[in-house]
């Protein structure tokens, strides 16, 4: 993986008011995506779509990128998505679920439909207890089409699962907490802010190939047997022994030191 140059905090691409954007910031190894389109509550729109997948490229190819987080502007996560986004950028929510590097959305207000499936392809979800989750698609004729009948039932079960879908019921962040839809869980927007902060530090503050690693572990293993799964971490494991982070971990544990990864 190339080293990508430091950049600074991005503006925003232009593009019409109506179209929404996607504003990125970028420090201490977290790349922050604001969904920017209030007046709609977040719907993505095909414009924005494209540049989240854009982004995901980027975050996979940056060197100092080290977790990638996903949020909304205006008090609310995201109400779905525009009816054009399948046929134009298809791979949008798959972009984020694929990635190596960890990703943490963080859902405040409304995650609706699509914006829903959006935050279950994240690793991580830091939620206000106010928040409120629904699936509601079915009420309109049509049915999830971003991974949300496979990635629901697997965070909460099928029955819970089956009882969003087919009643459209909504639930809030202190259940989704409890259902296992929600990771950490903020009384209000303060307590999510320091959460945020703190989630970040502890995960840039990790061997960045050893998170990337692990993540694999866990996101092939789900879908393999015992057997398998440990032989794909004893794999992975023996990968990263030959690795100049793994090198650096074991000098800086033998020098009583914080260690000093470069991600390679």
């Amino acid at each position: 993986m190339r080293r990508a140059t430091r950049r600074s905090p991005e503006r925003p691409r232009p593009a019409r008011a109506a179209e929404g954007q996607v504003e990125i910031t970028r420090g201490g190894g977290c790349v922050t995506a604001t969904l920017v389109r209030p007046e709609a509550r977040n719907r993505l729109s095909t414009a924005m779509a494209g540049r989240l997948v854009e982004l995901a490229e980027e975050v996979e190819d940056d060197a100092d990128a080290l977790i990638l987080v996903i949020r909304g502007a205006g008090g609310n996560f995201c109400a779905g998505f525009d009816d054009d986004v399948d046929d134009a950028v298809p791979v949008v929510v798959e972009s984020i679920a694929v990635l190596s590097k960890p990703t943490l959305a963080v859902i405040e207000g409304v995650a609706a439909d699509e914006g829903t499936e959006l935050a279950l392809a994240a690793d991580l979800r830091l939620a206000a207890r106010s928040a409120r989750f629904t699936m509601g698609q079915l009420g309109s004729g049509r049915m999830p089409r971003f991974g949300g009948t496979q990635r629901l039932p697997r965070l909460i079960g099928a029955a819970q699962a089956l009882r969003m879908l087919l009643t459209g019921a909504a639930i809030d962040g202190s259940e989704a907490m409890r259902l296992g839809l929600v990771t950490y869980l903020g009384r209000n927007h303060g307590a999510v802010e320091r959460a945020l902060g703190e989630v970040v530090a502890s995960v840039t503050s990790r061997g960045p190939v050893a998170t990337r690693l692990a993540k694999e572990a866990v996101r092939k293993g789900c879908d393999l047997t015992l057997d398998q799964g440990i032989r794909l971490e004893e794999d992975l494991y023996a990968l990263l022994q030959t690795t100049a982070d793994r090198a650096e971990g074991v000098r800086a544990f033998l020098d009583k030191r914080k260690p000093l990864f470069r991600g390679a």
